[in-house]
């Protein structure tokens, strides 16, 4: 077991900084020693470093030319190291107060940290208190991070006698070619690739656990069950006060409440990852529909249907069945022909293409389908609409020439964008998700893909005057193509991933997919693979959430609900629904026998965006007293007047 030792000298190496200036340094100079010779207090606001846009420890010694940025607590990159360092200071603190509870893995997520734990006890709701206690005492300590690489047995050697078996079988699971890192804060420490910050006092106060839950190790069934803490951290308390803010409203807008108050939607055991449509919620998922099926017939595309159920030899000519194989459902039949539900639409689509000679001048050919894909999720991953085993997908295929592939992707962006925009989504993040590891096809298709949809990026960024953010995501692409992934900000902040624009050099040609070119030879064709809604239940949920279950007039499946003060005015309160109905409105009338306040209420509860109330006055005078969902005040009209306001408002954005 020994720390890093220091590098020779003999060598300089060249330091590149952010603003262009560069300098020459002895080969094996730290990053701190570094920031001290620029400036005490550079060396004091630093917490670690980035070497050619890599996190390093500010300790590390730095062996050959790069390119290098000095993080301080406050930058963006800092926030991944406040949580890592955060879950370590929680694994310190739990084994303090539960000696022989094993610390297992501990990762950064979206928003925070966890850290799966073998304890023999259950954690408890009053734990919490007692680990962000001993949690903010660890940090007051501010105990510096230190990294040592040890010998591989050794270390092996060490956690068994400490009884840490899951870190024992963590480092069997190392690569051979690969350190064994370990990192220490004060007298604890752990196996960890790192990065971290300079000491535990810098990861500051705004901390919070959020919950405990269930894991089993290395997330097999099989394996033993273990408890896991969920936490929050932040560089600020500003900034954890708003993410707390956050959660409140999200528990608030939850789907899957508010499809049970508006009568939407619901799920059963006997199905599990599938929606039963209620008649009020159909009616919303038919409006999507409705709206998207306008938006492809006006861009040129033409709506097919291709087969839910096919033979697994044409997924296995697709690369589908040995790149997505897992997450297929199949059946064997009487005949012993094995079937698998689809997937995705895609090889369904090609067929279809296939089916006639096709010319250079019947490209772009653009095919559509609102087809119902089937993906096995865990079942822990299942979350109402957000993540189901069956859903359908507002799909398309664009089948072109190369040359082709810029019009037809920034005419996909421009589609995309105007969507967004009649959902409320106007903050948008696009992100390159480049190829994975388990692909099909050769590296210069992929290199040919990933330049087309580089070039698409940069054109949407000059075009947006930088208005659209972009990222890189590398390794994220589908397995036969890069996409570029849309990227909607909701209402209270969160973001949610949902349109794809993806370029395919290899699924065509796989199929045998080819059209004639102008010379008379047989070329493949490019495929563009389109989703906007992305799942139209995944959707669904978001739109209710976004919108607190408050949709405008258009979206709402009941748009109107009559409601007659008395009995004596039940006759024009269906007259009411009657005109309403002929006027193209969703509408429903309340005739119980119960009073006028309950009836608001109960509606309200409902998110039903309109109440028409009407009593003995309004039918003599031909009125309607209009009461709008979230306020008190209300407008007397005429019934035509009203009537007319209403239809005008309720027609959707793409038809005004």
């Amino acid at each position: 077991m020994h720390a890093p030792q220091p590098i020779s000298a003999s060598s300089e190496i060249t330091l590149t900084f952010p603003d262009g200036n560069s300098r020459r340094i002895p080969a094996g100079t730290t990053g701190l020693e570094v920031a001290k010779s620029i400036s005490p207090s550079l060396a004091k606001r630093t917490v670690a470093m980035s070497l050619d846009g890599v996190l390093a420890d500010l300790a590390d010694p730095i062996t050959k030319d790069a390119a290098i940025k000095f993080v301080s607590r406050t930058d963006p990159e800092a926030l991944e190291l406040i949580r890592h360092d955060a879950a370590h200071v929680m694994a310190e603190a739990v084994q303090e107060l539960w000696p022989g509870t094993q610390v297992t893995i501990g990762p950064v997520i979206e928003n925070g940290f966890f850290y799966d734990f073998a304890k023999e006890e259950p954690f408890e709701p009053d734990d919490v208190p007692k680990i962000e206690k001993k949690m903010a005492e660890i940090i007051a300590r501010n105990a510096p991070f230190t990294k040592e690489v040890w010998d591989r047995e050794e270390t092996k050697r060490f956690f068994r006698d400490k009884g840490e078996l899951f870190k024992v079988e963590l480092v069997d699971a190392i690569p051979a070619d690969q350190q064994i890192k370990i990192y220490k804060q004060g007298e604890w420490l752990d196996l960890c690739r790192g990065p971290h910050m300079a000491s535990t006092g810098q990861i500051g106060n705004a901390f919070k656990l959020m919950k405990f839950a269930g894991a089993y190790w290395r997330g097999d069934s099989n394996n033993p069950q273990l408890q896991r803490i969920y936490g929050t951290a932040w560089a600020t308390q500003d900034e954890l006060k708003a993410y707390l803010h956050q959660i409140e409203e999200a528990e608030k807008r939850d789907h899957r409440k508010l499809g049970r108050e508006m009568d939407l939607f619901h799920f059963q055991e006997e199905a599990p990852g599938s929606v039963f449509w209620h008649p009020k919620g159909w009616s919303l998922f038919r409006t999507l529909i409705d709206y998207m099926r306008r938006a492809q017939q006006n861009a040129g595309y033409m709506e097919v249907n291709s087969p839910d159920m096919m033979e697994k030899h044409f997924w296995e000519l697709s690369g589908h069945w040995e790149n997505y194989g897992e997450n297929m459902f199949t059946t064997v039949l009487p005949d012993e022909r094995v079937y698998c539900c689809k997937p995705m639409n895609c090889p369904g689509h090609v067929q279809i293409y296939k089916n006639g000679l096709k010319s250079y001048r019947d490209l772009p050919l653009k095919i559509a389908e609102f087809g119902k894909v089937h993906r096995y999720e865990p079942s822990g991953a299942l979350h109402g609409l957000l993540r189901v085993r069956h859903f359908t997908q507002d799909d398309a295929h664009i089948f072109i020439t190369e040359d082709q592939i810029m019009e037809e992707c920034l005419k996909i962006n421009d589609l995309m964008l105007a969507i967004y925009k009649d959902f409320g989504f106007e903050d948008i993040f696009i992100k390159l998700s480049t190829r994975p590891e388990k692909r099909v096809g050769s590296d210069d298709l992929w290199d040919k893909a990933e330049k087309a949809l580089g070039d698409v990026l940069d054109e949407v960024k000059r075009r947006s005057n930088g208005r659209i953010k972009t990222a890189l995501q590398p390794g994220e692409g589908a397995f036969y193509g890069p996409k570029l992934e849309y990227v909607l900000k909701d209402a209270i902040g969160r973001e949610w991933q949902c349109g794809t624009t993806q370029v395919d050099f290899n699924l065509a040609g796989r199929l045998g997919a080819f059209y004639i070119d102008e010379h008379s030879q047989k070329k493949t064709p490019v495929m563009i693979h389109r989703a906007m809604f992305g799942s139209l239940e995944r959707f669904t949920g978001i739109l209710i959430e976004n919108y607190a279950g408050h949709f405008p007039l258009w979206l709402s499946p009941v748009q109107i609900v009559v409601a007659p003060i008395v009995s004596d005015a039940n006759d024009y309160a269906l007259e009411v629904v009657q005109k309403a109905e002929a006027a193209g409105l969703r509408v429903e009338s309340d005739l119980r026998n119960e009073k006028i306040n309950l009836k608001v209420r109960e509606h309200s509860l409902a998110k039903v965006p309109v109440i028409l109330v009407v009593g003995k006055r309004e039918a003599e005078e031909r009125k309607v007293s209009v009461r709008r969902l979230g306020s008190q005040a209300q407008t007397v009209l005429s019934l035509d007047e009203a009537l007319a306001s209403l239809a005008a408002e309720a027609m959707p954005p793409d038809l005004r």
